[in-house]
Parts: C-alpha cells; sequence; structure tokens
C-alpha cells in the first residue's frame, strides 16, 4: 500500500467518524426541536413536520398513532390533556448507521393538568428511532413508557403513579 492509498483510508475513516458525529449532532438538535414545541402549546404543525409520513408516535399512557397525519391530530388535542409542559430531554445514547439511527432518552417533564388544573412530574424513557431522508433527519418511530406520573405536592416518593 503506497502512502497515498495510506492517507486515502485515513481520510476516508476521519470523513466517516465526523459524519457519525455530525448526524448525531443533527439527532439531538431534532429531539430538541420535537421538545421546544411541544413546550409551545403542542404545536402540531410543528412536530407532525419533524416525522416521516409512516412513523408512529406512542405512549403506554397516551395511545399509538400511526402516520404523521394522526400524529399532527393527536398534538392538536394535547394541549387540552396538559396545559403547562416543560420537557426536558436527558442522558442520550445515540446509535447512528447510516441512513437510520436509534436512541435512548430520559424524560423529566414539570407539567399541569388541563382538567383539573393540578401541577404533576412526570418522568419517562423515550425509545426512538429515526431515518434520514433528502439530508433531515427525521422521528420514525417513537415509543414513552412511563417512570411515574405523580401530583407536585406528594412526589414520586409517595404517589408514583397519580390518577390522570
Amino acid at each position: 500500500m503506497s502512502n497515498n492509498d495510506d492517507m486515502g483510508a485515513r481520510l476516508a475513516s476521519v470523513e466517516a467518524r465526523l459524519q457519525v458525529l455530525e448526524d448525531t449532532d443533527a439527532i439531538r438538535n431534532l429531539k430538541s426541536r420535537y421538545a421546544e414545541l411541544c413546550d409551545d402549546n403542542y404545536n402540531p404543525d410543528g412536530i407532525a413536520a419533524l416525522f416521516a409520513e409512516d412513523a408512529v408516535w406512542e405512549s403506554e399512557s397516551l395511545g399509538r398513532y400511526e402516520g404523521r397525519e394522526a400524529i399532527r391530530d393527536f398534538f392538536a388535542r394535547a394541549s387540552s390533556i396538559f396545559s403547562f409542559a416543560i420537557h426536558y430531554s436527558l442522558n442520550s445514547q445515540i446509535e447512528v448507521t447510516g441512513n437510520r439511527a436509534r436512541a435512548q432518552w430520559f424524560l423529566f417533564m414539570p407539567c399541569t393538568l388541563a382538567a383539573n388544573n393540578e401541577a404533576m412530574w412526570r418522568a419517562g424513557i423515550d425509545r426512538e428511532e429515526y431515518t434520514r431522508i433528502d439530508r433531515t433527519w427525521l422521528f420514525s418511530y417513537k415509543h414513552s413508557t412511563p417512570l411515574f406520573h405523580s401530583s407536585f405536592d406528594k412526589g414520586w416518593s409517595r404517589e408514583r403513579f397519580a390518577e390522570a
């Protein structure tokens, strides 16, 4: 192998690793944008635009929605569930493989239930899959598993899952 071949292989390796870093950062930005739109009164058009046409969004406590339009319809109603929320997405583990990726995040969400104006603490694990379409990363699958949903006053040590 000549020096030029070795240099070419090393350059290709650096470019591949750089692409993974750029893709990982783009996925973090996608997740941040999702949280920002959720905190903006669950902006349904903005949120739906972050999902692939055939994406699935599901939560063990809030249901399963298949396709971008169903996801948009759910988020058009979400502010009637939570009148206030701040979504903190923490401790990401992102794995990129070409035009596909998957990640796990922890969610911490102080919020207010719209039905009774009750302050709540919510936490869960988000397991997500992504696809790159036309150089843009989109959600292809999102599943949320609750860890706790507790009233602000009682907290999760006395009431891990409150009645919603």
